[in-house]
């Protein structure tokens, strides 16, 4: 796996990163959507400098002009619900790429700090030979995304995977990097040094989908 780590290199991402920490401006859920959905655009076009162009002309008024466009037919999957924002972003610059959707989530049987991953829902177009981007904001301890990418095998094998995440922890992305094939790449935002022992990003943000959508049951 090729890990593409953005804030080893100062911009203005650090701004949006800063702010969906911060528990004083966390507590605007329009911001913090809005943040998301910006971090989300500055990982696309990090990312869409990996695709696979080829030269076309276009014309215009007084002539025509080549261009280098992307050619590589994308799905873009989101796990619900904390990745919607981040989807939102990903795909106000891929606004061509056909759309997929998963559920995973925590489950606690013993109600304690062990769980496992239940994947529920899937709808998607055909993902075979076709590029993968696959947003979830936050990867904590990776099993999420391994759940997904299990999930999903039986739908067909992608030419390529592209993991899009917002701030992970340097365990979830060693995790991963044995699960997935060798040739995926990883674009995170940030990387934070540990976990707690409930499995949480130490600092994080906390839950990203209750400050995205509000706190559910």
């Amino acid at each position: 796996m090729i890990v593409h780590h953005l804030q080893e290199n100062n911009s203005i991402l650090n701004k949006f990163i800063s702010e969906i920490r911060d528990v004083k401006i966390q507590k605007d859920s329009l911001r913090f959507r809005r943040n998301i959905e910006r971090i989300g655009e500055i990982l696309g076009y990090e990312l869409s400098k990996e695709l696979s162009y080829s030269g076309v002309y276009v014309e215009t008024p007084l002539g025509k002009k080549k261009v280098q466009l992307s050619y590589n037919d994308l799905v873009l999957c989101s796990i619900l619900r904390a990745g919607l924002p981040l989807h939102q972003g990903l795909l106000n610059y891929f606004d061509d790429a056909e759309n997929a959707f998963i559920s995973a989530y925590r489950n606690h049987p013993n109600n304690d700090a062990e769980f496992e991953i239940v994947v529920e829902y899937f709808a998607a177009p055909s993902i075979d030979n076709k590029t993968l981007l696959l947003a979830d904001p936050m990867l904590a301890t990776g099993q999420s995304l391994v759940a997904v990418l299990e999930a999903i095998k039986k739908y067909g094998t992608p030419k390529e995977i592209h993991i899009v995440a917002v701030i992970g922890a340097k365990e979830g992305v060693k995790f991963i990097k044995d699960k997935f094939p060798e040739n995926t790449h990883l674009w995170i935002a940030a990387i934070d040094n540990e976990l707690n022992n409930k499995g949480y990003i130490v600092p994080g943000l906390g839950d990203a989908g209750d400050l995205a959508f509000g706190t559910k049951l």
